[in-house]
């Protein structure tokens, strides 16, 4: 599954930058995250809950972020597995100043197996959308808890078979 798009959060792309790269923060917007430590060098272990259609449980896996670029970009690798399945990712995330705020733009690709992948095609999109929409209200919450946001991503989620659908 690919996913691309962008989203306006209310701050600065330092201030941003800050928030994703630090782990007790970023833990906070991550729905279902109960543990997100690090393990070294730009490396984090996670432990995430999550529940789809009937499937649900706790998933352990690993973040790491490569090619940083302070505070414009980087690379972040992601892998988890449960007893419903497992999640392999990569992508790029890109932070650019549009009208005073951040723009984030996120391109990559996501693989998924085992029962969980068995929901079929479209249930996973819904269930991404609905995962990178709780993410960015998080983060621009905790960016400007002050101001309620009003802003929805412009999201494309592609998979290798069908056309783009926007989100």
């Amino acid at each position: 599954m690919k996913l691309q798009g962008s989203y306006l959060l209310p701050a600065k792309p330092q201030e941003v930058w800050n928030l994703l790269t630090d782990p007790e923060r970023l833990a906070k917007c991550l729905p279902g995250c109960e543990r997100l430590e690090p393990q070294g060098n730009n490396r984090y272990s996670a432990v995430l809950k999550l529940g789809l259609a009937a499937i649900s449980g706790s998933y352990r896996g690993s973040v790491e972020l490569t090619d940083l670029d302070p505070p414009n970009s980087y690379r972040m690798k992601v892998e988890g597995k449960g007893a419903a399945g497992f999640m392999r990712g990569e992508g790029r995330i890109e932070l650019r100043e549009k009208r005073g705020k951040a723009e984030l733009r996120y391109d990559g690709e996501a693989q998924v197996g085992g029962m969980i992948a068995a929901v079929g095609q479209r249930m996973m999109e819904a269930a991404a959308r609905r995962i990178l929409q709780q993410f960015f209200e998080s983060a621009a919450e905790l960016l400007n808890p002050s101001k309620t946001v009003g802003r929805n991503p412009s999201a494309k989620l592609r998979t290798g078979a069908g056309p783009t659908g926007q989100v």
